[in-house]
């Protein structure tokens, strides 16, 4: 199935205002399962200019710098991509980690640094880590039950503030936005072991048509987020614990680091003034 996705933000300004350069991260990363076969990235108003580049860990940044002062911002994404089924446990696992527990090598180790670094030492997290079964299992089955565990314990919310809870403070709530869930199994996983990212992308989800019925306004995307745990042989897996499955073809990143703030989809700023901050995001099969 071919989709057209088009996500709007907009910032209203009660003044003209100066902007210092922004970093869009909107882009669909290299590594998407989920064919793109059609890219564009606009800002309004004009008088800008756009700098592609890349980050330290791979991810398509643009940078905007802006000539002129200005009342409001529109960044406007359009996506052509092919939602073509795939099996998310598809991929080669080493000998060397087909159970867990394992350890990378010592190279691979050093390369993987900045994915293995713990930042959440809290009681409430130390508590969780030791109920979680270490014996000898198929590294799959493992990753299976840590996701579905965190997923059974953080209820969703849809949180507006800014910022990721830490692990201690989704485990007191028994809640969190998607992207506290990804961050708690983030670093889950590093406890563990396993080297871990955050990742910031956008979640399509289209709904079968039953019985012939037009169901077109069911289908929804939206920024999400979610972590990729590093198996050698297999590379980077996605894992949801919002949902407790692994990443599909729904599943589009936009951009993978080892802390929340390095993904952020849009980061930038402004002179003081009162700000109006919208979004929409439009799904269409063709």
């Amino acid at each position: 199935m071919r989709v057209l996705l088009q996500h709007l933000t907009k910032y209203e300004y009660e003044r003209s205002v100066f902007l210092a350069p922004h970093l869009v991260r909107l882009k669909p990363a290299a590594h998407s399962r989920t064919s793109i076969e059609f890219y564009d990235l606009s800002i309004q108003p004009d008088g800008h200019l756009i700098h592609w580049q890349q980050d330290p860990f791979g991810n398509f940044i643009a940078r905007i710098d802006f000539k002129e002062p200005m009342h409001k911002l529109l960044i406007d994404v359009k996506i052509i991509a092919n939602l073509t089924p795939v099996n998310p446990f598809d991929f080669f696992v080493d000998e060397s980690a087909q159970n867990f527990p394992f350890a990378y090598d010592d190279q691979l180790k050093k390369n993987l640094n900045s994915y293995l670094e713990i930042t959440d030492y809290g009681p409430k997290i130390m508590q969780w880590l030791e109920k979680v079964n270490r014996y000898k299992m198929g590294i799959i089955d493992f990753l299976v039950m840590v996701n579905q565990k965190v997923n059974d314990e953080i209820s969703y919310t849809m949180r507006m503030q800014p910022g990721v809870q830490t692990s201690d403070e989704s485990l007191e709530l028994a809640s969190g936005s998607c992207r506290d869930s990804a961050w708690l199994l983030v670093q889950v996983l590093r406890h563990l072991g396993l080297a871990a990212r955050f990742v910031s992308g956008y979640l399509v989800q289209v709904v079968n048509p039953i019985n012939n019925t037009n169901v077109e306004d069911a289908d929804s995307f939206s920024l999400h987020a979610w972590a990729e745990v590093y198996i050698p042989g297999a590379g980077w897996i996605g894992l949801d614990a919002t949902s407790g499955l692994f990443a599909g073809e729904g599943h589009i990143p936009l951009a993978c680091t080892p802390v929340p703030e390095s993904a952020a989809p849009i980061t930038g700023k402004s002179e003081i003034c009162k700000t109006i901050f919208t979004y929409n995001n439009r799904i269409k099969r063709f």
